[in-house]
């Protein structure tokens, strides 16, 4: 029952919170190309972004902060998650953080903002403030247009519809539908998970969240969380206690999720916390601060815990976001002003520098069949969780000179040093098949892995061409006759294989086209094999050796009805297209034509005699027969009906002949 070391299950299936600290966009994406800003002239240049995970948007709200140290930029964030849950939080943290000042002060959205982030308890009021938004943005989601005048830098028209109708569902269970704390017991989900995870361990739980806490995260750089705020999140679920502890009592609905579960043999739904339980929240904003006071040591030890550092940098990223958004709505957008009756002017209002769009759920391995995505972004980032989707095919969406940034598993407690190595290999593995680089001269990182995306790097993938294509192995099939005539001994005319013209559009749906039966029987062309090319080639028809026509027996290659008339030929018949031949066996194929001459022979000399071996030879069976019966249930080649496949077989009779009339 115990959980072995370098498992994983800790980290849950479902992610809440980042494992690594948050990042600027812009410091991690290309600059500005000067001679695109002055082609531009007055325009604003963009930058668009895709993330891939980021889940708790500690990017995004880092490089809002930071927008003020930059160029002016008009900023599209492309956010793209696994669940629903997440995409609800990131909503619901946004609207937090761009509340107004009239409305919650700084240090109240700060400690609302970590309690909803990272606790799994919460204080009334904050539980209070989670229902209230929910219930407003239960109300938004199904209503675009009161949702883009009230909240005008998010964007859900590429979500479906279907997941637009999970995503109020999940709003409304936030907000209360399902009233009381026992709708979603957090303390005893919680103990349940932590109970799951450590198994025989679960006794001496103090002991393990203090190995973990001194022998993996203090030795990969996170020395600054302390012992007793670690095992009290690790106990309760509680990380951030800014108030009394016994204020902490009602569940965080946020972090619940869905999950499928086998009870007594069957799949149900069950609502429940499976999110991580080993490493905390600590890592996005409490290992790393600006001012370096904060990180400050005495005897060794730091000063300032995790919570503490968490708290400042939370409050310090809220008070730069509210006054650079509140600079730019002064000064108004410089293109756009009016001239009021006065004759001064008057700024007109300043449209979101940046939005939100979120993307469906799966749809990674998509966006490059869309050509509003492709080569589009400047900016990839993935994050640990997500990383088994970088592919080629991501990798096209990505425009020339972009970045690559890949968030490691540096933070992950249940990985073995020589596991994280492997991961980060992994890492560098699909970064270079998806078509990136790292860049020369890097800094080594442990935390994030960065590639760039070189000019003649370009993802291609080249189209099969028709001579690598393998046909049915019934297409190679050649006759008896055939197969013991060496290929290289027959002489295809001088003249190359013409295929007939295609239109664009067949082209594009079907890339390799295969000849059909009208394309035989216009232009009869076979298949051949080389020896030294194996790869499939399409060349003039082969001539085989097949025995001289005799009168009376002709292979039919299509269905013909009993009624039709057969249709007299000028000229010898045409030879048949190799591989369209049905299979039966040409040695009883000769044995059937010798037993009609000599039936007709013997018909001249004596009719009696003629109609008595007829019949014996009809009820004795034969080899021909015998092999014409077991090719009665044959699969025909395509183009050859049924009917004439048991005509060619010999299983249809003749029409008998009157006595007395000579062959």
């Amino acid at each position: 029952m115990t959980t072995p070391a370098g498992s994983g299950a800790g980290f849950g299936s479902v992610s809440w919170w980042g494992l690594s600290p948050a990042l600027d966009l812009q410091a991690e994406s290309p600059p500005v190309d000067t001679d695109l800003r002055d082609d531009t002239e007055h325009k604003t240049p963009e930058l668009d972004v895709l993330l891939l995970g980021s889940v708790d948007g500690r990017h995004l709200l880092r490089t809002l902060a930071r927008a003020a140290l930059w160029p002016r930029r008009r900023l599209h964030f492309y956010v793209l998650e696994n669940n629903l849950e997440a995409v609800a939080r990131h909503m619901l943290i946004f609207s937090l953080a761009l509340e107004e000042p009239e409305t919650m002060g700084l240090q109240e959205r700060s400690e609302t903002f970590l309690e909803l982030w990272g606790n799994a308890l919460l204080r009334p009021q904050v539980a209070a403030f989670v229902r209230a938004q929910a219930k407003r943005l239960a109300h938004l989601v199904p209503e675009p247009d009161r949702l883009a005048e009230q909240l005008p830098w998010l964007s859900l028209g590429a979500l479906k519809f279907r997941e637009r109708d999970a995503l109020e569902a999940v709003f409304r269970f936030w907000a209360g539908g399902e009233k009381g704390p026992e709708a979603f017991p957090m303390s005893r989900l919680w103990d349940s998970r932590l109970r799951h995870y450590l198994g025989s361990r679960y006794d001496a739980r103090r002991g393990v969240s203090d190995w973990d806490l001194h022998m993996k995260l203090h030795d990969r750089g996170a020395r600054v969380i302390h012992t007793r705020e670690f095992r009290r999140w690790r106990d309760t679920g509680v990380a951030f206690e800014l108030r009394d502890p016994s204020a902490y009592h009602m569940p965080n609905r946020t972090l619940a999720s869905g999950r499928l579960l086998s009870h007594h043999g069957e799949r149900v739904a069950a609502r429940g916390y499976w999110g991580d339980i080993a490493t905390g929240p600590f890592v996005a904003f409490g290992i790393e601060a600006d001012d370096d006071s904060l990180l400050r040591t005495s005897n060794g030890q730091p000063v300032k815990t995790a919570g503490e550092i968490t708290q400042h940098n939370v409050t310090e990223l809220f008070r730069e976001v509210a006054a650079w958004g509140c600079r730019r709505n002064t000064q108004g957008n410089p293109e756009q002003v009016h001239q009021d009756k006065d004759g001064g002017p008057e700024p007109a209002p300043a449209p979101e520098f940046f939005t939100v769009y979120f993307l469906p759920l799966g749809s990674a391995q998509t966006l490059h069949h869309k050509s509003c995505y492709k080569e589009r972004f400047q900016l990839l980032y993935v994050a640990c969780g997500m990383v088994h989707l970088l592919s080629p095919d991501l990798g096209a969406c990505v425009a020339s000179g972009g970045r690559l940034v890949v968030e490691l598993a540096r933070y992950l407690v249940d990985l073995r040093q020589e596991q994280l190595q492997g991961f980060a290999t992994r890492v560098g593995e699909l970064a270079r098949a998806a078509g990136f680089t790292p860049p020369p001269q890097a800094q080594p990182s442990e935390t994030f892995a960065r590639f760039y995306k070189a000019r003649d790097s370009a993802c291609h993938r080249p189209d099969a061409a028709v001579d690598s294509v393998t046909p049915p192995p019934d297409v190679l099939v050649l006759p008896l006759e055939d197969q013991s005539q060496p290929l290289e001994g027959r002489t295809p005319p001088s003249e190359p294989l013409q295929l007939p013209p295609e239109s664009p559009a067949s082209r594009s749906e079907c890339p390799q086209r295969s000849l059909s039966s009208r394309d035989e029987t216009e232009a009869p062309r076979a298949f051949k094999v080389t020896p030294d090319a194996p790869s499939l080639t399409l060349q003039a028809p082969l001539t085989p050796s097949l025995p001289p026509a005799t009168p009376g027996l002709r292979l039919s290659m299509a269905d013909e009805s009993g009624d039709a008339v057969p249709t007299p030929r000028s000229g010898p018949d045409p030879t048949p297209v190799l591989g369209q031949l049905p299979r039966v066996c040409h040695g009883a194929a000769r044995q059937e034509k010798v037993q009609d001459l000599r039936l007709e022979e013997t018909a001249a000399e004596d009719p009696d005699a003629a109609d008595c071996e007829a019949r014996a030879g009809a009820g004795g069976g034969g080899a021909a027969r015998r092999e014409g019966a077991r090719s009665e249930h044959a699969v025909p080649a395509p183009g050859v009906g049924r009917a004439g496949l048991r005509r060619a077989a010999g299983l249809v009779p003749r029409a008998p002949r009157p006595r007395g009339q000579s062959g």
